[in-house]
């Protein structure tokens, strides 16, 4: 266990996306966790930019009074990093100590990173160790590589608005944690030999996605399509706000993936509801192309031969209708809606606000899990 000043009994996550930031309290209970606080606030557009923060005063007032309206207490948070400045890597290296290790890195993460290593913040943990077919003991190290000035942008915004950061944590790393638990193997026929779990986490700004193995993330890539894109090709087609389109794109969403036949949306014009149905498939064809270069790139990487059976769905935008059973027939997966509430236990005074949310909650859950459970 860590150092017992009370940093164990209780963590903080803080979520900051696009246009919300979530704010989840947890606490050990029993073999268990408790969810004992949850927040979420609205911050103005362009305050953040493709898991960006780009304004550090919208964020940090915003931030403020997400603390004064959850009644979260505590000043001590960790907060989630998911941008195209943050990268990470699974790389294979001699067996060293530790001790060497941190140098061995330092030495060569260039090799592996496209950011200047003077310009990066870099971490590692050592995920596991193998001997090769020539009897070399090698070793696997999940490297992470931050770009400093975007770090420091989040630290001055948490800063800012009167907290203490203590963790930095990779926010695809933190949604893995809050769908399958911290303890890697979660259920033993997810580790059958050759199998891997993907994970896609739409918010509006941005999608991660994941691929895990033994509870481990292996590969994770960030992309900008994203909710906000499905929203504006709606916007584009049909000359609405975006809000207006927002709007129609939760009621009618995609059609349903066999019939092809859109619903009657009460109070919705069949040939707008038509009109953005069509957008949305259009853009959501690009997105499973996305996805599926990912997932491919990852196979080909792998060294024994791999299969994704199964593919967990999270995040606030997974909640358009019918996008399951495109992301399955244009994946050949089983696509799941993960349920991030399977982790904890929710207080009661809670309950209502975070079930409300219980697609977007993903983040912020599992970033106070990372902490509270080390």
């Amino acid at each position: 266990m860590g150092p017992s000043f009370g940093s164990n009994t209780m963590s903080v996550g803080l979520d900051i996306g696009t246009d919300h930031i979530r704010v989840a309290q947890v606490v050990p209970r029993g073999s268990s966790f408790a969810l004992t606080g949850y927040g979420m606030i609205g911050i103005p557009m362009g305050a953040v930019a493709e898991g960006e923060i780009v304004d550090t005063d919208a964020v940090a007032t915003a931030i403020r009074e997400l603390w004064r309206r959850s009644g979260i207490k505590t000043k001590n948070v960790v907060i989630g990093v998911s941008n195209q400045k943050v990268v990470v890597r699974l790389i294979d290296m001699q067996y060293m100590e530790r001790a060497e290790l941190a140098g061995a890195i330092q030495y060569q993460a260039q090799d592996y990173i496209p950011i200047p290593v003077e310009d990066a913040i870099l971490d590692f943990q050592v995920i596991g160790d193998y001997m090769t077919s020539s009897d070399e003991h090698m070793m696997e190290v999940l490297l992470v590589a931050a770009q400093r000035d975007m770090i420091g942008s989040s630290v001055a915004a948490v800063e800012a608005a009167g907290l203490k950061l203590q963790q930095i944590d990779v926010t695809t790393f933190a949604i893995v944690r809050g769908l399958l638990g911290v303890t890697p193997s979660v259920l033993p026929d997810e580790s059958a030999e050759g199998e891997a779990i993907g994970v896609i986490h739409i918010t509006s700004g941005i999608t991660n996605i994941a691929v895990v193995e033994k509870g481990v993330p292996r590969f994770t890539r960030v992309s900008s399509l994203a909710g906000n894109e499905f929203t504006q090709a709606i916007a584009n087609v049909l000359n609405l706000t975006f809000d207006e389109a927002e709007d129609l794109k939760i009621q009618v969403g995609l059609p349903d993936v066999e019939q092809h036949i859109a619903p009657e949306v009460p109070g919705v014009d069949p040939q707008r509801a038509q009109m953005a149905q069509d957008a949305l498939e259009r853009e959501v064809s690009k997105f499973i192309a996305e996805v599926r270069r990912s997932l491919d790139y990852y196979l080909t990487q792998a060294t024994q031969v791999r299969t994704i059976r199964k593919i967990l769905l999270t995040g606030s935008g997974a909640q358009l209708r019918n996008l399951a059973g495109y992301l399955e027939k244009g994946l050949q997966a089983e696509v799941v809606l993960a349920d991030p509430l399977a982790q904890v236990q929710v207080a009661a005074g809670i309950q209502q606000m975070v079930t409300e949310d219980r697609m977007g909650c993903c983040a912020a859950i599992g970033l106070a899990l990372g902490s509270v459970a080390e």
